[in-house]
């Protein structure tokens, strides 16, 4: 083990754990990852605050994504909550360039480490019923101090895109164990996320320094059943509308004071609390 290296840029994948996918009533296409792209991002390290952002932060973030939707979201929702979620999730990154040449012979150098993939859910929901849905997923994620992660990484004695340190992944929200689960349940490996990271992107080459984080296991705060997720769709409802029913339970995510742990076992950990005053934030 060693410090984390510097990251230059995050992927991340989503529906990569089964009990996840049915918490959310997702679907997924098992060869066909979901990954996204968290955007001009800062990270934050281990006990470190994080800012829950204010809603003008939000509307302005969201307005940048798609033109015109600031002026929809201040009429119809005052305030608009930023209904943040934790997602504990195996992150690795890329110790040398990659090239499609990589996943022929399997020579990955990677490091891993433990992170918190933290969400906006009310931003995420706009993406229901969009064609680029999972590009609104991303930029949800893509908030200043958005990447809580451990100091320290592993650093396996041999190369390969197939094989992931044997942890338990763990969530507490003030001490409460949140989430737990075994990578082994993982979906995908982290050389299927980074040839589907380069499909979507259409990139020639993973450059060193990039993090690919591989998605959350269940227990995430955000949840649904299949039967509302059909319901919602036989009626027609449109996202501003089904962001109107999830606000109605907006006090149940983060809120300011809330300690939140993320632990890989052995691999390490992250702690930090959650704040409205930007004094407090890391430098």
């Amino acid at each position: 083990k060693g410090p984390t290296p510097q990251i230059r840029e995050i992927y991340a994948a989503g529906l990569a754990y089964r009990k996840h996918i049915e918490e959310t009533a997702s679907e997924y296409n098992p060869s066909d990852p979901v990954v996204l792209f968290k955007k001009d991002i800062r990270t934050t390290k281990n006990n470190d605050r994080v800012v829950i952002p204010s809603e003008d932060v939000l509307v302005e973030a969201a307005e940048r994504f798609e033109p015109g939707l600031a002026g929809k979201l201040r009429n119809k929702f005052q305030p608009l909550p930023a209904m943040i979620d934790y997602e504990v999730e195996l992150g690795f990154i890329l110790l040398d360039d990659i090239h499609p040449s990589n996943f022929e012979n399997d020579k990955f150098n990677l490091a891993f480490f433990i992170a918190n993939d933290l969400s906006s859910r009310s931003l995420a929901v706009l993406g229901e019923g969009q064609p680029d849905r999972y590009d609104y997923w991303g930029m949800s994620k893509s908030f200043e101090g958005f990447l809580p992660y451990s100091k320290e990484s592993f650093f396996p004695g041999e190369t390969s895109g197939n094989s992931i340190p044997c942890v338990n992944l763990q969530t507490l929200v003030n001490k409460e164990v949140r989430q737990s689960e075994f990578v082994e349940d993982l979906i995908y490996t982290p050389a299927e996320i980074m040839k589907a990271i380069m499909q979507k992107y259409r990139l020639q080459t993973l450059r060193k320094g990039t993090a690919g984080l591989t998605g959350t296991p269940g227990g995430v705060i955000m949840n649904t059943s299949r039967f509302k997720v059909r319901l919602a769709n036989l009626l027609g409802l449109n996202r501003f509308t089904k962001l109107s029913m999830v606000a109605k339970s907006a006090d149940k995510f983060l809120k300011p004071g809330d300690e939140v742990v993320i632990k890989g076992d052995w691999l390490g950990e992250a702690r930090n609390v959650f704040t409205l005053n930007s004094d407090d934030a890391p430098e």
